[in-house]
């Protein structure tokens, strides 16, 4: 028996990094999964790899910084498998634009905001009636270790995954008459792809050797500091499963230390 049996998940971002792992096992365990993805032709490609490994999953093509998109993502997972009872809100990340509040430029604010802290917040307007409807569920936030600790010279992400947090709390309080618990995951350095390019892990060293060598020197002083994206979507398995059934409300430091010391 899966430990999400019965359960249907909406996944924003699962075309690639933790989304796409989130899929899977939560697959694995049992769940129906809309993989809610800005590029389809990735989240086809998660939709393959789910079904492949004998799971069930769609993908539908989303934008999570235009309402109208979510509304109509959330209304195909409901009208494909009936209800909705996990919300993994995923899709996210920092860009290299990213700087000072004195320093950076102002579009980086609008896409950053539109997409770390807006898209949740779409994805939660239009999700958490339907959670209701199917008598509770669980709702995933994706913060990170930036929202912790001060001293990241990336002030608009920060900014908006700080508000990540602060937005899970007061759903948290607000949705918890209606047995609906929301959580914030907050990873460390996670070897996504995309991070992988931007550290220069996959270049050659003499492209990325600045970036590899920071990354050792992290290391030393936080052995536990950088994961893959499984790591994350265990913790997100656990917190979207009724093995957490006492967690809301909580931010879930995955950063091997970095917020602790």
């Amino acid at each position: 028996m899966g430990r999400l049996d019965g359960k249907v998940a909406f996944i924003t971002g699962a075309g690639s990094g933790i989304a796409r792992s989130a899929a899977r096992i939560f697959t694995q365990e049992g769940a129906k999964v809309a993989i809610a993805e800005l590029k389809p032709e990735l989240g086809r490609e998660t939709e393959r790899l789910v079904r492949e490994a004998g799971g069930e999953a769609v993908c539908i093509e989303t934008d999570v910084t235009i309402e109208e998109s979510v509304k109509n993502a959330i209304h195909q997972t409901v009208a494909r498998y009936d209800k909705l009872d996990i919300l993994y809100n995923c899709a996210g990340g920092s860009i290299a634009e990213d700087k000072t509040v004195t320093e950076v430029d102002m579009s980086v604010w609008q896409h950053t905001q539109s997409l770390d802290l807006l898209g949740p917040f779409l994805c939660c307007r239009h999700g958490i009636p339907e959670l209701i409807k199917a008598g509770g569920g669980a709702i995933v936030n994706m913060s990170s270790v930036v929202a912790l600790r001060g001293s990241f010279p990336i002030h608009v992400y920060t900014a908006a995954k700080g508000g990540v947090i602060a937005f899970t709390q007061v759903l948290a309080g607000t949705y918890a008459k209606d047995k609906i618990r929301a959580n914030a995951i907050c990873p460390g350095v996670i070897m996504t792809d995309r991070v992988r390019q931007r550290l220069g892990v996959d270049r050659p060293q003499t492209a990325g050797q600045s970036s590899v060598v920071n990354l050792e020197s992290q290391l030393k002083k936080y052995p536990f500091s950088v994961g893959e994206p499984e790591d994350i979507a265990r913790v997100a398995l656990f917190l979207a499963s009724d093995e957490a059934r006492m967690m809301t409300g909580a931010v879930v430091p995955v950063d091997g230390g970095l917020s602790a010391y």
